[in-house]
This record gives C-alpha cells, sequence and structure tokens, in this order.
C-alpha cells in the first residue's frame, strides 16, 4: 500500500451562529458548540455505494453508489435551538406524540403508534431455530468459530474471476454459488492457499463495549464464547446481532444477516421488548433496505428507552431513506439534543449536505471529526469527509480525508473503494484499477465491480472488455445472493443492470422499488431506467424530481440532461450537462465522456 499523505490544509473556519444562523441554517448546538462526546451505542451513518450499506448502495455499506450506505433531501428543518414539544415522561400524553422528536404523521397519527400486523416482538418474522442453544444454532447466528472470511474471499473471488474468464456463457445461478463460496468461507474446500489479511476495525457506534479492542472479529469470538456459559444473556445474544450486522457491512457479507436475526430474536425471546435488541432489528431492516419495519423497530425500542442512540440514529436513516426528508430532519435535530456524538453528528451533516447544504456539512463532520477516538471512528468520520469533497470535484482534499482514512484502518471499505474513485477523476487511472482490484478480490460488492468494470472498459486495453463483463457478472451475482439472504436489492439491480445488465429487468426493480419509498435515488434510478428503455417523457419527471432538491449529485445532472436532450428540450440538457461536469468532472469513468460527447454533438 503506498505511503499515507495527509490534507494539511487550514481548518474551515466555524463562526459562532447567529440568531438568523438558527433559524435559516440549524447546525445543532452540539455540533457547533461542543466537543463530540463518544457514541454509547449508535449505528453508523447511511455511506458508500447503495448496497448492503445503502447507503451506505445504496449499498449498507455507505451512500447510494453506500452507503454505505441513505437519499433525499429535506426543506428546512426546525431548529434544535426551539423548544421541543415533546421530552421523554412517565406517561403517554392525551394527544399522539412522536416518541422520538414530537413530529406527528397526516392524520395525527405518529410512527410509534403504528402497530405491527403479526407479534409483539416480530413484526415480520421468519423461520428459524432461536431456542437460545449455541451448538444447535451453530453458524446460523450463535457462537461458534470464526472463520478467517477475508482471507477465504480473497482466493474464492480470484478463482471466481479465473472461472469468468473461461465460462463467460454460464448462468448467473453458476455466478452466485461462487460469490456464495467467497462470501461465505468456502474457499477451505477448495484447499486454496491464503495469505493473512488483517481484520478491519470497527466503529464503536455500534458498542463500545463490544468494540474496544477495534477488532470486530475477536470481539465476536469473545461474545460467542461468552454465550456458550451464559445462554440466556439476552443482552449478550443483543450484543452479538448487531456485531453480525456490522460484519455483514464491512466485509461486504449478507450470509451474515440471517444470523444476526436469529441472534436478536433470542434475546427478545428471552427479554421482550429490551430496547437494546428492539434497537438491532432496526439496524438489521435498514441493512436489508427494509426501512418501514426499521422505522417500526426504531419506535418500538425508543419507547422503552428514549435515549437510545441506536435507535434514534436508525430513526433517521429509516426515514431518510423512506423519503420522509421533513420528519427525518427534525428526527436528526433530537437526536442531536439528546445523544451527541460521532454517530448522531454524521448524520446530520449527510442531512444537511442532501438539501444542498455543503458548508454546513462540511463544518459539522469536521466536528465529528475532531472528537473521533477510536480508529474505527476516525476512519469513518474522514471517509465521510472524502466522500463529501468528491461528491464537490475536490479530488485533493478527498485524496487527503481517505488518507487519514486509512491511516486509522487500512482496510475500510469506503475509503479504500473512494480513495480509488478520486485516483480515477485525477487522471491517476491505473491506480485507481490497481486499487480496486485489491478491493473487489476481498469484498465484491456492486459499487466498486460497477466503478472497476467501467474503469476497464475506460482503459480499453487487450483483455478489458472481457474484465469488465467479468465484474458486472459478479454484480448479478452479488444481487442474487443478497436476496436469498433477504436483503432487498431492487435499487442495486435498478442501478447495475440500467448500464450493464438486462434493461428490461432494471426497470422492473426502479418501479418495484419507487412503489416502496420516494427519494432523490430512487427517482433518479426510475429516470435512468426509463430512459434506457425509451420512455423519456416519462423519464423526464422523475429526473427533474431527483435533481429538485438541492442535493449536489453530478450523476443525476447527468442523467437529467441526457434524458433531456432525448425529449428535445435541448437547451435545458446541455445546461444540465454542463452542470455535472462544472461540480464533478470526474463523476464517472464512462458517463462523464458520455457527457462530453453528447454536449459536442449538441454543438
Amino acid at each position: 500500500m503506498p505511503p499515507h499523505t495527509h490534507d494539511d490544509r487550514p481548518a474551515v473556519p466555524r463562526p459562532a451562529p447567529t440568531a438568523t444562523d438558527a433559524r435559516d441554517t440549524p447546525v445543532p448546538a452540539s455540533a457547533e458548540d461542543r466537543t463530540p462526546g463518544a457514541p454509547a451505542d449508535g449505528t453508523r451513518a447511511p455511506g458508500g455505494s447503495g448496497s448492503a450499506g445503502h447507503a451506505p448502495g445504496a449499498s449498507a455499506a455507505g451512500r447510494p453508489g453506500t452507503g454505505a450506505s441513505a437519499d433525499g433531501s429535506r426543506p428546512p428543518g426546525t431548529s434544535v435551538a426551539e423548544p421541543h414539544t415533546h421530552e421523554p415522561s412517565g406517561g403517554d400524553s392525551a394527544t399522539p406524540v412522536d416518541p422520538a422528536d414530537g413530529s406527528r404523521t397526516p392524520g395525527g397519527r405518529t410512527d410509534g403508534d403504528r402497530t405491527p400486523e403479526h407479534t409483539a416482538n416480530e413484526p415480520r418474522p421468519t423461520a428459524g431455530p432461536a431456542d437460545g442453544n449455541p451448538a444447535a444454532l451453530g453458524d446460523g447466528g450463535a457462537p461458534g468459530p470464526v472463520r478467517s472470511g477475508d482471507e477465504q474471499k480473497v482466493a474464492a473471488v480470484r478463482r471466481f474471476a479465473a472461472a469468468g474468464r473461461r465460462w463467460r456463457g454460464a448462468q448467473l445461478a453458476g455466478c452466485a454459488v461462487l460469490l456464495a463460496v467467497a462470501l461465505t468461507g468456502g474457499a477451505i474446500a477448495f484447499g486454496a492457499a491464503r495469505e493473512p489479511v488483517p481484520v478491519a476495525a470497527a466503529s464503536s457506534a455500534v458498542d463500545p463495549g463490544l468494540l474496544g479492542s477495534g477488532n470486530l472479529d475477536a470481539s465476536i469470538a469473545a461474545l460467542q464464547a461468552h454465550l456458550r456459559s451464559q445462554p440466556r444473556d439476552h443482552d449478550g445474544w443483543a450484543t452479538l446481532g448487531l456485531a453480525y450486522v456490522e460484519q455483514a457491512r464491512t466485509k461486504g457479507d449478507p450470509a451474515r444477516y440471517p444470523q444476526a436475526e436469529k441472534a436478536l430474536r433470542r434475546s427478545l425471546a428471552l427479554a421482550p421488548g429490551n430496547d437494546q435488541a428492539l434497537a438491532g432489528r432496526a439496524a438489521l431492516a435498514a441493512a436489508r433496505h427494509d426501512f418501514t419495519d426499521a422505522l417500526t423497530y426504531a419506535d418500538r425500542a425508543l419507547r422503552q428507552n428514549p435515549y437510545s442512540e441506536r435507535a434514534l440514529c436508525s430513526r433517521v436513516d429509516a426515514l431518510v431513506e423512506l423519503g420522509r426528508y421533513a420528519d427525518a430532519a427534525r428526527a436528526a435535530a433530537t437526536a442531536d439534543a439528546r445523544k451527541p456524538g460521532v454517530p448522531v453528528f454524521t448524520r446530520y451533516a449527510y442531512v444537511r449536505e442532501l438539501r444542498g447544504d455543503v458548508p454546513t456539512a462540511r463544518r459539522v463532520l469536521e466536528q465529528a471529526a475532531g472528537g473521533a477516538t477510536s480508529p474505527g471512528d476516525v476512519a469513518y468520520v474522514a471517509a465521510q469527509l472524502g466522500q463529501l469533497a468528491w461528491n464537490q470535484g475536490d479530488y485533493k482534499a478527498a485524496l487527503g480525508h481517505y488518507a487519514r482514512a486509512l491511516a486509522a484502518d487500512e482496510n475500510y471499505l469506503p475509503a479504500l473503494e473512494g480513495r480509488a474513485r478520486a485516483q480515477a477523476a485525477s487522471g491517476r487511472r491505473d491506480e485507481a484499477i490497481k486499487g480496486l482490484e485489491t478491493v473487489v478480490a476481498r469484498y465484491p460488492l456492486p459499487g466498486p465491480l460497477v466503478e472497476l468494470g467501467e474503469l476497464y472498459e475506460a482503459r480499453g486495453a487487450a483483455g478489458d472488455r472481457a474484465r469488465a463483463r467479468d465484474q458486472y457478472a459478479l454484480v448479478d451475482a452479488w444481487i442474487a445472493l443478497a436476496r436469498a439472504n433477504g436483503v432487498d436489492a431492487d435499487l442495486d439491480t435498478a442501478l447495475a443492470a440500467a448500464d450493464h445488465g438486462d434493461r428490461a429487468a432494471a426497470l422492473r426493480a426502479a418501479r418495484a422499488e419507487w412503489s416502496r419509498r420516494h427519494t432523490v435515488h430512487t427517482a433518479d434510478a426510475l429516470a435512468w431506467a426509463l430512459h434506457v428503455n425509451g420512455h423519456d417523457r416519462e423519464a423526464l419527471g422523475y429526473a427533474r424530481r431527483a435533481t429538485a432538491t438541492g442535493y449536489r449529485n453530478a450523476a443525476f445532472l447527468y442523467h437529467r440532461g441526457m434524458i433531456e436532450l432525448a425529449t428535445g428540450h435541448g437547451k435545458d440538457g446541455r445546461g444540465s450537462l454542463r452542470a455535472a461536469l462544472r461540480l464533478n468532472p470526474g463523476f464517472s469513468p464512462l458517463g462523464a465522456a458520455k457527457a462530453r460527447a453528447a454536449l459536442g454533438a449538441a454543438r
């Protein structure tokens, strides 16, 4: 790995907010005036690529395209300087009030008042053992030996790539099986020679007690050993479930989600209604892109513990991903008032970014970075700053932030992927390809796979077209594996298949996702899927909706510009394409070139 460099630019000044600032740009008092406290038990903000992190995705790993992880911007939210309409109390008010932030849904009913249609503990039960016997549960969620998954994935995914070149006409089912081997440790069966791969540090946002060592695999092993001797420890089962969710996110392994579900079910069976397990179910539902259940579980957890940082953060994530932006802004302000710290600050910053308020988002993230102490938190916040800089086309700053993230945790996926993307946009394509080849060997997720495939296509060397096809086949395989483990992968399907797969399937997936949630990212995905299928007039409304909120996203502007040109709106189309290239001229290895070509043809 090349030596890390640091961005030594002076910090952005943080002037004290005026009364006007508090009204028009509601930076949380805790974010601007206090040093962030260490997070107690929160989860990560949406980040990365629209996958099992979508944003995370969107991956669960980050922002769509991740995150990580979330999508959407909001109308101006309530300033946290204003009095809160509801604080925790021992009784219920006569008028239904939201348990997290006092907001009400249409008709006066709150999300917290919604009753799940199934049992008291399980809105959507699925089959699986939950008897609390670690030996009986085995690999499905209970203590057992921890496999060295990263080493196995390296060999197995490389084997898959070689097989893909030989069997390029194989069916998707075969790809899914090979990818499942890569993700679940099946490389052992092949006798693969492996070299040790360092374990990624995890953010303390999961649980400080669990992650005190910074080594998630070791922490899981310790929890498993503890639960063998104390199988009725409901807190231990809840923490193990959350650790599996985090492990799935950091390793790109959706097979961990059923394990997480079984552990969390066991916790609720031992202690019905315990807030830690309910908050864990919220995090799990969000990771699987079931944001309706995520909101339900978060609200139930907050009834038990209004100060649960994990539940407060999951509630913000769910509201954002459901397109309820005003509610999400209020929820972020409430979370900041109750549990200021790194997980809340990063979510607040993302809320502001999605409204187009990049300066405030940057200030809040810098404040969060100042309070981050664990390697996981340092890497997490630095990568968020890198993504923010990359979105604005500031590649030098982005590379500096990613260098800081990787100095804290050399295996942090969003930073590895983000650094490669910034290198590619800076003209350092060979470095970017080498970096992404390393990333996808360890973490074959849709975002980096598509990016690597497009870089191969853009380079155009001998064999690059076949290499690109291999990456896109792996995307299909990951989606199949994710769905088999309960993940709603329609957004991932729509984004990848529209440009590199079955266009009709992309449109079906985009329509399905839009039927569940109306966000800027789902609007953009549906617009582009309609466009590539020749339905440009229908696409135009969705493309304009995706770009109407203030969120500064060059890919959205590119999609809108191409659709405007296709519908005869030449002036508007050229304006949108120029705006995309001004904002982030290297936003996509292929898309940026197509935008320039379209502008040249339009002249």
